[in-house]
């Protein structure tokens, strides 16, 4: 009989759920994950999303603009295309609607308790599973922890001296504030990376004046989005060797790039020449084209396109703020160079946390040894970024030092699922109850990985970027080309594993128990 735990909204007993999986998290990785194990015959999964629909990132980000800066078509699953992309760069509603789509299909959402908030979980080595529980009093129990939580979904905002008097209104990028009206404000604007290139186009002629503030201005090409027409469409759906021929294209020419990022930097000076020429069309001024132009190597931080970010910020009513903030007042902010703005609204385009964003899987392995408090110590160490050592059957999608810098993560994302899915099967064949890897194994792939990185842009560029952790170690990018991911993930090495709970364990265990 399932053991009871207490339900910390009433004190009643509760029973907790089980299943054989339990994943966390219904963005690309969860919903990913899920649709390969209904393919692979494994039903007896759990989904976790603390929000009330599945999309993660593309449910979460609605502010206007918002769009994805990888080519649809490789932004998608290979194994459920979309020949029905309208346009080559697709914006948040088209890719939202792409994933509430597959939810449809597979019947996702029965298979997700929607409102869920992991608050922890820890393995029983006794029980050879994992119990997790949430904010809301639910505890659950699994042979398997997938964890598909991904790095962009806690939103960060920083701390500044007095934000708590300001009188007006105030919201990060990802919690956009839709039912205020910008029409005639004066709107701060706080952060110039990605979400902030694509919506500052949007609001400024709308605004009575928008003040950006800049820390350090971002590397931006220019990129005019390209409409995929009906006939298109249509060959697309109907010949599908046509659309994997166009998927194959955008896939490789985004590859090259990674020459560049990794030990070839000089190899990026055209790309910076191309984004200079981008600035100078748009900014007559001098002093503005001056303010405007990165110190950084090009790919130390994320390269960003738009043609129309740099002639909005042309437009008299924008003023580019590059001193620092000292503080904020109830009407306004004071900038470093001592100047009082008035301002109705302050917008943080500030990004989001990204090495700590695992934070709030808060596990604790074998031993009670608890991730987060571990990582903080040693530093964020996975094999593969898809297991650690010392916490078995618990995986990671997408987790550490396997984002990009130059293609498609959903590429990355497939590989992990089909690594996950055949430690699964090695468990099954081998008769046991769980896989871990070996401490060694993981501590080479860090060492190899992090001198990979050393040659890289991200460490030699010149730049301080949300790549790297507090002590400025690069715990998210894949240091590469994503085919030499695919190399290192397409098959799993038994060896690179212990097995947990065999029948021969289990005899050797039952003999000394009654011996």
């Amino acid at each position: 009989m399932a053991s009871q735990t207490a339900d910390t909204r009433g004190g009643a007993a509760r029973t907790p759920h089980r299943s054989r999986v339990l994943i966390i998290g219904a963005g690309f990785s969860g919903m990913g994950m899920a649709i390969q194990l209904l393919k692979a015959g494994r039903s007896d999964f759990v989904i976790l999303e603390k929000a009330d629909e599945v999309g993660g990132t593309w449910r979460e980000n609605t502010y206007p603009g918002c769009a994805c800066d990888v080519p649809s078509h490789m932004y998608s699953f290979s194994f459920e295309p979309n020949p029905g992309w309208s346009e080559l760069w697709s914006g948040q509603e088209e890719i939202f609607a792409y994933l509430r789509g597959l939810a449809d299909k597979y019947g996702l959402r029965a298979k997700t308790h929607f409102g869920r908030t992991v608050d922890g979980g820890y393995w029983d080595e006794t029980e050879n599973r994992w119990h997790v529980r949430t904010e809301e009093g639910d505890d659950y129990v699994a042979q398997y922890l997938v964890a598909g939580v991904g790095a962009l979904h806690v939103p960060n905002v920083p701390d500044l001296p007095g934000m708590a008097d300001f009188g007006g209104v105030a919201f990060h990028s990802a919690r956009w504030d839709h039912g205020y009206d910008l029409a005639g404000k004066r709107v701060a604007v706080i952060g110039t990376g990605a979400s902030a290139v694509q919506f500052v186009p949007e609001i400024v002629d709308a605004v009575a004046d928008l003040q950006l503030y800049q820390r350090t201005p971002a590397w931006v090409v220019p990129r005019k989005n390209l409409t995929i027409g009906t006939r298109m469409r249509r060959v697309f759906g109907l010949v599908p060797p046509v659309r994997r021929a166009f998927r194959d294209g955008i896939y490789w020419v985004s590859e090259a790039l990674a020459i560049g990022l990794n030990g070839h930097s000089n190899l990026m000076r055209p790309l910076e020449r191309i984004a200079k020429k981008n600035i100078a069309r748009s900014i007559a001024d001098p002093a503005l084209q001056r303010k405007l132009t990165p110190d950084y190597r090009i790919g130390c931080k994320r390269i960003l396109g738009s043609s129309d970010y740099y002639p909005a910020l042309a437009k008299p009513n924008v003023e580019i703020i590059s001193e620092g903030i000292e503080r904020v007042t109830g009407s306004g902010i004071v900038a470093g160079d001592g100047r009082v703005r008035e301002a109705d609204a302050i917008i943080f385009a500030t990004g989001f946390h990204v090495t700590d964003g695992f934070d709030s899987v808060n596990l604790a392995g074998v031993g009670g040894r608890e991730l987060v408090p571990h990582w903080n110590e040693h530093g964020i160490q996975t094999h593969l970024g898809i297991t650690v050592a010392g916490y078995p059957n618990a995986f990671f999608l997408l987790g550490p030092n396997t984002a990009l810098g130059h293609n498609s993560v959903v590429f990355m994302i497939e590989q992990q699922i089909r690594y996950v899915l055949a430690a699964m099967a090695l468990v099954d064949r081998s008769g046991a109850e769980a896989i871990a890897v070996r401490p060694e194994v993981q501590d080479r792939f860090n060492e190899d990985i992090q001198a990979k990185l050393s040659k890289g842009v991200w460490t030699n560029g010149g730049c301080v970027s949300w790549y790297l952790d507090a002590k400025g170690v690069n715990r998210t990018i894949w240091p590469g080309f994503t085919w030499q991911y695919w190399l290192r993930t397409r098959r799993l090495d038994p060896s690179d594993f212990e097995l947990v709970g065999t029948v021969a364990e289990t005899a050797a265990a039952v003999v000394e128990t009654t011996g």
